[in-house]
């Protein structure tokens, strides 16, 4: 087949387009869908802290970071376990049995960056948390709350365990329980870390990036917590809005790592009328918004790793 002189310049562009498609163009909906899909099936009951459908979500993260050839990273291969105490609700087993699920991805480097998201839920309403009035015994699928992290951290996981490129940190991938009974994961993380925390570049927590609202936008929050981020957000544009917020704190995983003096980010897309309610199911994610989301991810995080080690800064 001959070619004109147009259509030899286009394919010679497709080819160029190809070649420098972004990474990010890994992620797939498809994972997405299939993450959400299976953690917030009904058979998991809600995920509850010391229950099998906890046990279950937990099984399924760590059968995918073998796959994905990271380095174990927990006390007992890629579990970390450690005792959840219930506070909240009276007449109920005050400590269940609970495990983080860390998975490294060892690139040579002096520092790391540690991303995570919690994978446990409300389970029937039981453990408090509700808000539904009505709700006890009912499943909390949280398929926003908190599958949509989960997925997230399991995307970014499959898109730099098979990036070809050598990158300049270390990334510990962390899947935490007990959030829902007071970040009690994420606390134990960092009071018993795996790796030391002065090597810690910065962390990345995803919780609830299922539920895009174009109206509020996605919240970036956390970014007052180190002088680099506006240098690390130069140039990033989305199709969707996002907004940056200074403070450190907050009602997820990060928090835990702020009051170790680590930088962090924390990426979520607000409440809705789901929220901790027994209809919070696979099918009102949005999936593209989500890929959005997790472009912007990858574009903070590699211009992240562009940088030195980053300072720390108190934001209240």
């Amino acid at each position: 087949m001959k070619f004109n002189h147009n259509t030899r310049s286009l394919l010679c562009l497709i080819a160029a387009w190809l070649f420098i498609l972004p990474a990010f163009g890994q992620i797939k909906s498809t994972q997405l869908k299939k993450h959400i899909s299976f953690l917030s099936k009904d058979k998991l009951l809600g995920r509850e802290t010391g229950t099998s459908g906890a046990q279950k979500s937990a099984d399924y993260i760590e059968k995918h970071f073998k796959k994905y050839g990271l380095v174990p990273k927990g006390t007992q291969g890629y579990r970390q376990a450690f005792t959840a105490k219930i506070t909240r609700v009276k007449n109920l087993t005050p400590e269940r049995q609970a495990e983080n699920i860390i998975g490294f991805l060892d690139n040579g480097a002096k520092y790391t960056i540690v991303i995570g998201a919690h994978y446990d839920h409300l389970g029937q309403g039981h453990i408090g948390g509700s808000k539904d009035s009505l709700g006890l015994g009912k499943i909390h699928n949280g398929a926003d709350d908190n599958a949509s992290g989960v997925a997230g951290l399991l995307e970014l996981a499959r898109h730099y365990s098979s990036n070809k490129i050598k990158e300049a940190y270390n990334i510990l991938f962390i899947g935490f329980c007990a959030e829902e009974l007071g970040l009690l994961g994420s606390k134990y993380f960092t009071e018993n870390p795996t790796i030391p925390l002065p090597t810690i570049h910065w962390m990345l927590n995803m919780d609830m990036i299922g539920r895009y609202q174009p109206e509020n936008g996605l919240a970036i929050i956390g970014y007052g917590t180190s002088s680099l981020f506006p240098k690390i957000f130069e140039g990033i544009h989305s199709d969707i809005k996002f907004f940056t917020s200074k403070d450190g704190n907050g009602g997820s995983d990060q928090t835990s790592f702020y009051r170790k003096n680590i930088p962090v980010l924390f990426f979520h897309t607000g409440g809705h009328p789901d929220y901790h309610m027994p209809t919070d199911d696979e099918h009102l994610i949005d999936y593209e918004a989500m890929m959005s989301i997790l472009k912007i991810e990858i574009e903070v995080l590699d211009n992240s790793m562009k940088q030195p080690k980053m300072d720390f800064q108190w934001t209240n």
